[in-house]
């Protein structure tokens, strides 16, 4: 549990600045493969991870059909069709789970929807990773918050009044949730200048938890260092076997070296102080005006990189399919998923009960993001 925002405990061990947090994000890159999820966990604990996290994907929860496509080496194919081809049994994240253990790595993963919710529950996972694009989803954390399981929030594409309401909502399900929160930037890969990581030790004072961040810019070192620098100790970055394979994050993560770097770094400077930290990263070759640039203003707002994105990643009200004016809403007819490539957003999560028994004033298209002014009465 929190207790206080300067330490975060998990089972038995208290993590903080002096004993940092390293989460292997491993996410789908294994593709299917359990040899090749061993093959990272173990690439994670000879790096230094102290906890490895997953994906339980089921391509429905988090999308639809007709969002678009993404490029791939292969060329570009649907994004539903290829998260479509990671979903996998709950039995092969059992046996990951019970490896990690084996090897003394905690073990996480994120879910995206209720069905994966439950299944990641029966588990029993370290802890609860909820995904950036699902910090406003207020239905899988009302059912995720009342888990026996501590929670870590990633804060991408979001502006302070998302996360409150967030850490507002959670608290009032259950207000002994251990809760932790990490600073992000949703993009792939995230500019290092863009990380505004003096932000940290002001979402930890606001919010009065443990906090830390979410890493996909490229370089090993300097974001991680600066968010000890920070007051953060709860590091996060994804790794992969190797960067040329074809795993949906593979291109921004860590390769088993790099990773092991950035572990050795966090390690050795959450020994050291603030002006000790910026200090070696000079003596690393890094220029003061990019740390001047990675630390930031620490104000909360959205990042260049991902400013575009706002309400298009994050969840809304979809239509799943074609319906007629006239045509009363069911919870069949509508889902929360994330809007993404072509699609448009609609009304927000915490609206979807006061759509069902609605009568559409318009006819609809699938995919189409649900807004109140199709039930409105035109003159």
């Amino acid at each position: 549990m929190c207790t206080k925002y300067g330490a975060f405990k998990l089972g038995s061990e208290i993590f903080s600045v002096e004993n940092p947090l390293t989460i292997a994000e491993i996410g789908t890159s294994h593709n299917g493969s359990i040899q090749k999820a061993r093959n990272l966990i173990d690439a994670a604990a000879e790096a230094g991870a102290r906890a490895v996290k997953f994906q339980i994907v089921y391509a429905d929860e988090i999308l639809h059909p007709n969002t678009g496509y993404v490029d791939l080496p292969t060329g570009k194919i649907p994004l539903y069709e290829r998260f479509k081809s990671l979903e996998i049994p709950i039995s092969f994240y059992k046996e990951l789970a019970e490896y990690s253990r084996s090897k003394k790595l905690l073990f996480s993963a994120s879910p995206f929807g209720l069905r994966s919710a439950e299944e990641l529950s029966s588990l029993k996972p370290d802890f609860i990773k909820i995904a950036s694009p699902e910090l406003n989803y207020v239905q899988l954390l009302k059912y995720c918050a009342n888990f026996n399981s501590p929670m870590i929030l990633s804060s991408g594409v979001s502006l302070l009044k998302d996360i409150e309401k967030a850490v507002s909502f959670l608290r009032s399900e259950n207000k002994d949730l251990p809760l932790a929160l990490l600073h992000c930037i949703t993009s792939y890969p995230a500019p290092e200048k863009e990380y505004n990581v003096s932000v940290i030790k002001n979402l930890s004072r606001i919010f009065g938890i443990a906090c830390g961040v979410s890493d996909h810019s490229l370089d090993p070192i300097l974001v991680p260092s600066l968010t000890l620098a920070s007051g953060g100790f709860i590091i996060e970055k994804h790794i992969c076997l190797s960067r040329k394979e074809e795993g949906l994050d593979d291109p921004v993560a860590l390769e088993p070296d790099m990773f092991k770097k950035m572990c050795s770094a966090v390690n050795s400077f959450s020994k050291k102080t603030y002006d000790e930290i910026i200090d070696d990263l000079t003596k690393l070759n890094y220029s003061l005006e990019l740390i001047n640039e990675v630390i930031g203003s620490g104000e909360k707002k959205l990042s260049p990189a991902e400013s575009k994105n706002y309400g298009r990643t994050n969840r809304s009200i979809h239509y799943l399919h074609d319906l007629k004016k006239g045509d009363v809403i069911t919870d069949k007819d509508i889902a929360v998923l994330r809007t993404e490539k072509i699609l448009l957003p609609g009304e927000a999560p915490e609206m979807f009960d006061s759509f069902i028994g609605a009568v559409l004033q318009r006819a609809v298209k699938s995919g189409e993001g649900l807004l109140i002014q199709d039930f409105l009465t035109r003159k």
